[in-house]
């Protein structure tokens, strides 16, 4: 992987609804990572504790982040995220490429929480364990990159599923964000496919 890798999402919103998902806390918890009791701890520390801010221009450096630069595209929104080189913050050189793939499936969370489902909060189910996801579920390819595939599935009122598998450490994950589920309906898909309840 480059030293400086480099992901980009084209988002089917303005670039200050893309902006204002970016900088408010309330919206970033409803797409960065997944439900957990340290999450608002995580973004604390990623996106408030150490940034500087350019126009549209955001640059995170808590946690192993890197530069944000969000440039209009037609209507929508070009976001691209440039990692800071390995060395910059040694502490998280240990997990580098696993950050540079989280950053992949939390920015494609973004676009899809504000192209489908502006405004709406959302529940997650999460795996992640040794071999290949343990499930598949037919659905609608969102996006796919060189180690992820997330899926919109229909049936989990219009969810998403992002699946990853790291061959080198034979390691899989699994976030699902869905809407409209119940307590009782989201305990009951996890039961069904092995995935993990946090309480929101």
């Amino acid at each position: 992987m480059s030293e400086t890798p480099r992901i980009e999402v084209t988002v089917a919103a303005p670039v200050e609804d893309v902006w204002d998902a970016m900088r408010n806390k309330e919206k970033i918890r409803h797409w960065h990572g997944w439900e957990d009791p340290t999450l608002e701890q995580e973004i604390d520390v990623i996106y408030f504790s150490d940034f500087s801010e350019d126009g549209h221009t955001l640059t995170l450096n808590g946690g192993g982040g890197g530069t944000f630069e969000l440039t209009p595209d037609g209507d929508g929104t070009r976001l691209t995220m440039t990692r800071a080189p390995r060395g910059v913050s040694p502490e998280w050189d240990a997990y580098y490429d696993d950050i540079t793939e989280g950053w992949t499936t939390f920015l494609h969370q973004l676009k899809f929480a504000l192209e489908r489902h502006p405004g709406e909060k959302r529940r997650t189910l999460f795996h992640m364990g040794q071999g290949l996801v343990p499930f598949t579920v037919p659905g609608e390819t969102f996006f796919k990159s060189a180690n992820q595939h997330g899926v919109v599935v229909p049936e989990w009122g219009d969810g998403l599923l992002i699946t990853g598998y790291n061959a080198e450490k034979d390691q899989s994950m699994a976030v699902l964000t869905i809407y409209g589920f119940s307590d009782a309906e989201l305990e009951a898909l996890a039961g069904k496919y092995g995935l993990t309840v946090v309480p929101g």
